[in-house]
């Protein structure tokens, strides 16, 4: 088991996502960057979709009883260990017994993600592990970690290895690659001109649902539409322009105009948005979005 001494901002329990039960209103959620956590769990020993801790912004402070192997991916993170040992990222972490390891705030980026041997066992609710914070369902309790917690691990002893991977290419400059979207003729030049062209900051009221926008408004002639299906990633443009790109907790249907969508490739980058921070996009082919999507579950282990 693990103890959390003190809760980060926010330390969710996650796997990779409840897919298939949109029809009922609920996303598939999970990680917001599922390569990551499936990452971090080779590196643990665990299945990928095996439940971790993915934490945004701040970081916990966890104590490990008996030990354990864990791993961390995603962003860096400010982190020590109680036994003065060096802290890797992208690597098999041994734990001793009544070992602390604190995080504190990203030094990059925005969420990192932990994995522990065994995984965390939550209550499996519509076939996931993972917190779904705006229904107050799945993970622990519910809710994000809090001081006092207490989590079990699953599993037994086995094999282990000590790996590392490869972390994916850090492109901080590059644009958020996009599929044109369905309403994407009802936007005129000038309101193509605005979102392909403008450079946008994400706003503070950003979250898991959806991460917000600002910048120069993206016109277009008709605001609201019929109810639609929509998957994480869709960016809408509600009527002040503003451009909304959904997340991974967001709906599952939408009435505004969807102009384009952000390749699941590109989700690593989506994940680590802050509030500040400048977005662009560029447009990509279905075709080379979907080989894009195919290439990066090849994770890769260095010995």
């Amino acid at each position: 088991m693990i103890e959390v001494l003190r809760a980060g901002l926010c330390d969710l329990v996650m796997d990779l996502g409840r897919p298939g039960w949109g029809a009922l209103g609920v996303p598939a959620g999970g990680a917001a960057d599922p390569v990551a956590l499936a990452a971090a769990n080779r590196l643990a020993g665990n299945a990928d979709n095996a439940a971790g801790l993915e934490i945004a912004v701040s970081g916990p402070v966890l104590r490990f009883p008996v030990g354990g192997v864990a791993a961390l991916t995603g962003a860096s993170f400010t982190t020590t260990r109680s036994t003065g040992a060096p802290v890797a990222w992208n690597e098999t972490l041994v734990l001793a017994a009544g070992e602390t390891l604190s995080l504190g705030p990203a030094e990059t980026g925005c969420r990192c993600w932990l994995a522990l041997r065994g995984g965390l066992v939550v209550p499996r609710l519509m076939g996931s592990c993972s917190t779904f914070l705006p229904s107050g369902f799945g993970g622990h309790q519910g809710r994000a970690l809090q001081a006092g917690d207490q989590l079990a691990l699953g599993g037994g002893p086995g094999e282990m290895h000590l790996l590392r991977v490869c972390p994916p290419p850090a492109e901080p400059e590059m644009p958020l690659r996009v599929v044109v979207g369905p309403q994407a003729g009802q936007f005129d030049d000038t309101g193509l001109a605005a979102f392909f062209g403008g450079c946008y900051r994400v706003d503070a009221a950003s979250d898991r649902r959806g991460v917000r926008l600002t910048g120069v408004a993206v016109a277009h002639a008709r605001a609201e539409l019929p109810s639609q299906g929509v998957l994480p990633g869709a960016i809408q443009v509600p009527p002040d322009g503003q451009p909304i790109i959904l997340g991974w907790d967001g709906p599952v249907t939408g009435g505004y105009p969807v102009i384009a969508a952000v390749i699941a490739a590109d989700w690593p980058k989506l994940a680590q948005l802050k509030p500040g921070d400048a977005v662009r996009f560029a447009t990509i082919e279905a075709a080379a979005a979907q080989a894009l999507a195919a290439s990066q579950w090849d994770i890769r282990e260095l010995g």
